[in-house]
C-alpha cells in the first residue's frame, strides 16, 4: 500500500507505542457492572516534522450487555437513550473487534509494537475497555493493559486547565456544549488537545536544539 507523501511512522516517537485516542460513554462509573454505550477511537498521523495530526475516527454505538446497570443520571448527562429505535447499536464484541482490527493495522503500519490509550481521565476509558475485553472474551487486545497517556495531566501542564472544555478553549479550539458527551466529539477534541501539546513541545525542543547548535 502506497503511503501519503508526508507520512512518517511513529515507531521511534513514543518508545514503540502508537497513541490512539479513545473516549467511552457509559451507563455509570463501574466498568464491571455498568453498560458501555458508545466508544470512539481517533487515529493519528505524524508528519516529517514530527508533528501529530488527527487522521480518522472510528465509532460505534454499543448494545448494553445482558444485566448491565444504567444509572439514569449518567444517561441524562450523555443524552443517550439505549433503546431508541433509530440508535444503530452493535454488540460489545463487534464494536471492540471493529476498532481493534483497525488499530492493529495502524500499529503495524507505524512500525510500532503496541497501541497505548490516550484519553481525558484515561484510566476511566481504559478500565471500561479492559472490562469489555474480558466480558466479550476478546483474545487480541492491541492496547497496553495498564499504561496510558492522560490529557488531564498534559492540559494542566500546558494550559493550567484540567476540564476538557476549558482545556480546549485554552488551546484555541472551538467547543460546542451541545455536542459534548458524545464519544466521537469528546475523542476528537481530546485528540486535538493531545496533538497541540505534543506539537508545542516538539517545536520547543527543536528551537532549543537550534539555539544550542548556534552557541
Amino acid at each position: 500500500m502506497s503511503e501519503e507523501p508526508d507520512f512518517c511512522p511513529m515507531g521511534d516517537r513514543f518508545r514503540g507505542f502508537l497513541p490512539v485516542v479513545v473516549d467511552v460513554e457509559t451507563g455509570g462509573f463501574n466498568p464491571k457492572t455498568d453498560a458501555l454505550l458508545q466508544i470512539a477511537a481517533v487515529l493519528l498521523r505524524m508528519d516529517q516534522n514530527g508533528d501529530l495530526h488527527r487522521d480518522r475516527t472510528l465509532s460505534f454505538h454499543v448494545q448494553p450487555f445482558e444485566g448491565a446497570h444504567m444509572d439514569p443520571k449518567s444517561l441524562e448527562v450523555t443524552g443517550i437513550n439505549p433503546w431508541h429505535p433509530l440508535r444503530i447499536a452493535v454488540p460489545e464484541q463487534e464494536a471492540l473487534q471493529g476498532i481493534f482490527r483497525e488499530v492493529r493495522q495502524e500499529v503495524k503500519r507505524n512500525r510500532c509494537t503496541r497501541a497505548i490509550l490516550v484519553g481525558h481521565n484515561a484510566g476511566f476509558d481504559l478500565a471500561f475497555v479492559n472490562a469489555t475485553v474480558e466480558r466479550a472474551q476478546i483474545k487480541r487486545n492491541p492496547f497496553h493493559p495498564f499504561s496510558n497517556l492522560d490529557t488531564v495531566t498534559l492540559s494542566a501542564m500546558a494550559y493550567g486547565q484540567t476540564v476538557l472544555a476549558r482545556a480546549a478553549r485554552e488551546a484555541g479550539l472551538a467547543w460546542d456544549n451541545a455536542e459534548a458527551h458524545s464519544a466521537t466529539y469528546d475523542a476528537e477534541k481530546t485528540a486535538d488537545i493531545f496533538c497541540d501539546v505534543m506539537n508545542r513541545w516538539n517545536r520547543h525542543t527543536a528551537a532549543e536544539t537550534e539555539t544550542m547548535d548556534k552557541a
